[in-house]
């Protein structure tokens, strides 16, 4: 199977406008977003049901979660650069996070 290609600067900007606006290009070159969550269980309840989505899509987030906070990023790294996946699963991670407010 073929590797997706890196988006290019254009297309970063115009995958970004489809997001939640907290999504952003970190320093080290991946999408990255943080979650906010009232306790400690909606947050992993949250990541319950983005890992049932990773899964589906075989491809994982680079994450962490410490009490009702969760931080995100996503990289092709077979690629290394962010692609099409990355930003399909940020939109799924979108539609859970706001399933969760």
């Amino acid at each position: 199977m073929a590797l997706p290609p890196a988006l290019s600067s254009d297309e970063l900007t115009t995958a970004l406008r489809g997001l939640h606006p907290d999504w952003h290009i970190s320093a080290d070159g991946k999408l990255h977003r943080s979650l906010v969550f009232p306790d400690f269980s909606a947050a992993f309840g949250c990541m319950t049901e983005i890992a049932i989505h990773a899964e589906k899509l075989n491809h994982h987030p680079e994450w962490s979660n410490t009490y009702n906070r969760v931080e995100i990023d996503l990289i092709t790294h077979d690629v290394p650069a962010i692609t099409q996946y990355d930003v399909d699963l940020a939109a799924r991670i979108d539609a859970a996070a706001g399933r969760a407010d």
